[in-house]
C-alpha cells in the first residue's frame, strides 16, 4: 500500500512540474528508488511524463522563449541519443553524482555569489552544452532539471515564459525517449492499468502546478524553484554516493 501511495504521489509531483513547478518532477525517480530499481521507476513514470508533458504544452502554448527552444530542443534530443548509446557503459551512480553536482553549483552561484543582478543572454554554445547534458541526465534518471536550469535561470525569464520553455522542450525530449526505452526492454512486464491510474493523477497535477505558478509572486516562485533544485541535488548526490560505495 505504501509503495502504491508513493507511486501516485510521484505522478502528482510529475504533473505539478509540467504545470509549472519545473524542478519538482526530477525528485520523483530518486524518491521511488528508495524501494524499487531506479531504471524500473523511470520506465513506470515515462508514460506519465509523456502525457503530462503535452498537457503542459497546451497550458503554456502562448508563454515560452522561442530562442531558448531553438537552442535547447535539438541539444536535448542529441543528449537522448548519446545516452541511448552510452547507458550500457555508464554507471547510474556517476550520472546521479554529476547531475547533483550541477544543481549544487547553480545554487552556490545563486545564493552565495551575488555579485551581479544582470540578466544572462541565451547564447548558443552554453545552451547546446547544457541542453545535451539535460538530455543525457533526463534519459537515465528523469533528472534533467538541474542542467536545464543552470542555463535558463540566470536569464531571469518571466515565470510563465520560463515554465513554458521548460514544458515544451522536455515534452519533445521525453517523446524521443519512448522508442529508445522500448528498444532496450524497459517497458517489458509493466502493469499498464497502474500506469493508466498514475497518468490520470499526473494530469490532475498539471492543473495544480499551473494554479500555484499563477498564485505565487515571482520572487517567491524563484525561491521555491531554487530550494527544490537544492533538495533534488542533495538527494541525487546521496543516492549516487551510496551506490558508488556499494558498487
Amino acid at each position: 500500500m505504501t509503495d502504491t501511495i508513493l507511486l501516485y504521489f510521484a505522478a502528482l509531483v510529475v504533473g505539478a512540474s509540467k504545470g509549472g513547478l519545473a524542478s519538482a518532477a526530477a525528485i520523483a525517480v530518486p524518491m521511488l528508488a528508495l524501494f524499487m530499481n531506479p531504471v524500473r521507476a523511470a520506465a513506470i513514470l515515462l508514460p506519465v511524463y509523456v502525457v503530462t508533458d503535452w498537457i503542459g504544452v497546451w497550458l503554456y502554448r502562448k508563454s515560452f522563449s522561442k530562442r531558448n527552444l531553438l537552442i535547447l530542443t535539438p541539444a536535448i534530443v542529441l543528449g537522448v541519443g548519446v545516452a541511448t548509446l552510452v547507458t550500457p557503459y555508464t554507471s547510474e551512480a556517476a550520472l546521479l553524482i554529476f547531475t547533483g553536482a550541477i544543481g549544487l553549483w547553480y545554487c552556490w552561484r545563486a545564493w552565495v555569489k551575488r555579485g551581479s543582478d544582470e540578466k544572462a543572454e541565451a547564447h548558443v554554445l552554453p545552451g547546446l552544452f547544457w541542453g545535451t547534458i539535460t538530455g543525457i541526465a533526463s534519459f537515465i534518471t528523469h533528472s534533467g532539471a538541474p542542467p536545464s536550469q543552470a542555463f535558463l535561470l540566470p536569464q531571469k525569464l518571466p515565470k510563465l515564459e520560463f515554465a513554458g520553455t521548460v514544458a515544451i522542450s522536455f515534452a519533445i525530449g521525453n517523446l524521443v525517449k519512448l522508442p529508445a526505452y522500448w528498444a532496450i526492454g524497459q517497458f517489458d512486464g509493466l502493469n499498464w492499468w497502474l500506469i493508466a491510474g498514475l497518468t490520470v493523477a499526473g494530469v490532475g497535477g498539471t492543473f495544480v502546478g499551473r494554479w500555484l505558478v499563477r498564485l505565487m509572486p515571482e520572487a517567491t516562485y524563484m525561491r521555491i524553484i531554487q530550494t527544490l533544485l537544492f533538495a533534488l541535488s542533495v538527494i541525487l548526490l546521496v543516492r549516487g554516493g551510496a551506490e558508488a560505495l556499494a558498487g
